[in-house]
């Protein structure tokens, strides 16, 4: 915590927010190298974490509920706080971690434009060479 208040960000609930998130991902989900980074462009500290180690770095955006957000500003969060992506087709994209005042955390992922969601967990659907290649078609 005391390394968070000592970034460059002038909202002491921000900073506050962000411990939390940070606690979350840690303690209850379990998470892999959680790390904060400020971004004082932004005056936010985003968190950069993997969920398993094998898997990429996600994007955690704290944010505390009272703040109002315009879609100027999700916009501008979107594009300065996000890290590039590995594949040049695949969307920017954070997760707003919003924190309300009972310590409450709600996620939302957000990315730039539409992205299909994962296949069905129906083993049937899962192997089914129709859905894979209207995936594929989705992304070109």
């Amino acid at each position: 915590f005391t390394e968070m208040m000592s970034l460059d960000i002038s909202d002491s609930s921000q900073v506050y927010a962000a411990f939390l998130v940070y606690l979350d991902l840690l303690e209850g989900r379990n998470w892999h190298e959680v790390k904060h980074v400020g971004v004082a462009e932004l005056q936010l500290v985003c968190l950069h974490a993997r969920a398993r180690e094998q898997e990429g770095v996600q994007v955690m955006v704290p944010v505390p509920a009272h703040i109002l957000m315009s879609p100027e500003r999700l916009r501008e969060i979107l594009t300065k706080a996000s890290l590039p992506p590995e594949d040049p087709d695949t969307p920017l994209s954070v997760t707003l971690a919003i924190v309300e005042t009972d310590s409450t955390i709600v996620y939302y992922k957000m990315t730039d434009g539409f992205v299909m969601p994962d296949p069905p967990d129906d083993t049937e659907d899962r192997d089914n060479k129709q859905w894979r290649k209207k995936r594929k078609k989705l992304f070109k």
